[in-house]
């Protein structure tokens, strides 16, 4: 088949990166293949006709959720209408559970491939839903190494792909030249603040991150805290902060001595580039109630997860709370503490882990790439 009708759905921040990154090794392989769908700006550059733009529908928790749902709904049925309309070779849905679970249903029931990439946590929350992931999927690539075996139990044929964090290209900014750019001293430490890529995150976490920053300075007067900024957040959302604003997340966490992190992907940032952190997580009111009914891990941090332990410290809801945090995060800033040393040897492991196995050379979008061309070329 010489170009296919791809439909990609993405629906948050990270989703838009990941899926530009499989875009782009889709076109490497079919130039004129032909992608539309769900996205964002990365994935608009890397040649996907968006249907509608992620920041129309990126929510979080159960009770944001519930105002939206005839939005999604109307949403879901224009996009099956241009699935049909357009004679889809293939669905690739990106993360983004709420949607594109039911998104996968509908393509799986009009005889359409699916190639789920960043397979949902229903594993945390509702395992019985990786029986439907299952059933409703040709092919799953995970990016998490514990996924492949839970998935595989429900009956999916699943591969783990390695982490697409693990593809980016090297920092470019040594530390002079980043603490330069930021009117910040190169000779002392920096604390990173990273309060989350939505709006929603940045409401529930930026008063509360630049509180404990505080409380921190207070005991460090040395440390110097800086907020990583989102482009998909509006700018005056970070006004009321004192501190610098660094747009580009890694290149801030590589230069840092420790962070404080919304739970998320930004744990695995943050190890990546081993960088030690607090993790902490708020929400709404109801929507933690539904969770403490609902949710069944040992842990909320990524990084613990992938390392099997409490390897970074947690606060969530109540717990994440000024003091708790600038307590949690004061060992790290002692470069010669047992507490920070424990903690750079336990993220080496993650990062390890965090690699395919035996697929040295290929990218996890180029992987995902592969598994679409067998599903497309062997139903052609």
């Amino acid at each position: 088949m010489s170009a296919p009708v791809v439909l990609l759905s993405a629906g948050d921040p990270s989703g838009d990166q990941h899926g530009a990154a499989v875009a782009y090794a889709l076109h490497a392989r079919w130039p004129d293949a032909k992608l539309f769908g769900l996205g964002g700006p990365h994935m608009a550059a890397a040649g996907v006709e968006l249907l509608a733009d992620f920041r129309e529908i990126a929510v979080m928790g159960f009770a944001e959720v519930l105002s939206k749902v005839p939005f999604f709904l109307r949403l879901l049925k224009r996009v099956v209408h241009e699935m049909r309309a357009r004679r889809t070779n293939l669905v690739l849905p990106i993360d983004y559970p709420g949607f594109n679970m039911r998104l996968a249903k509908q393509a799986h029931g009009a005889h359409v491939p699916v190639l789920y990439y960043i397979a949902p946590q229903v594993w945390a929350w509702h395992r019985s839903r990786t029986r439907q992931l299952a059933r409703n999927t040709n092919r799953l690539a995970v990016v998490l190494p514990f996924e492949e075996s839970i998935f595989r139990a429900a009956g999916a044929n699943v591969l783990f792909v390695g982490h697409p964090l693990l593809d980016r290209p090297p920092v470019r900014a040594d530390r002079a030249t980043f603490c330069a750019s930021m009117g910040l001293d190169p000779e002392r430490p920096i604390l990173a603040l990273l309060p989350g890529s939505r709006a929603q995150d940045v409401a529930h976490h930026l008063d509360l991150f630049v509180e404990t920053a505080r409380r921190v300075k207070a005991q460090h007067p040395y440390v110097q805290p800086v907020i990583a900024s989102s482009a998909t957040v509006a700018a005056e959302m970070y006004t009321a902060s004192p501190y610098a604003r660094a747009p580009e997340v890694r290149e801030l966490l590589t230069h840092s001595r420790a962070a404080l992190v919304k739970s998320g992907t930004s744990t695995l940032e943050a190890a990546l580039t081993g960088t030690p952190m607090a993790i902490a997580y708020r929400m709404h009111p109801v929507s933690y109630w539904l969770a403490r009914k609902l949710v069944r891990v040992d842990h909320i941090g990524l990084v613990n997860l992938v390392a099997g332990d409490r390897l970074m410290p947690e606060l969530v809801q109540h717990d994440a709370n000024p003091s708790a945090l600038s307590s949690a995060l004061a060992p790290y800033l002692s470069l010669d503490s047992p507490e920070r040393q424990r903690a750079l040897d336990g993220l080496a492991r993650v990062h390890a882990a965090l690699a395919a196995p035996g697929q040295a050379g290929t990218s996890a979008a180029e992987r995902v790439a592969q598994l679409a061309a067998d599903l497309v070329e062997h139903r052609a």
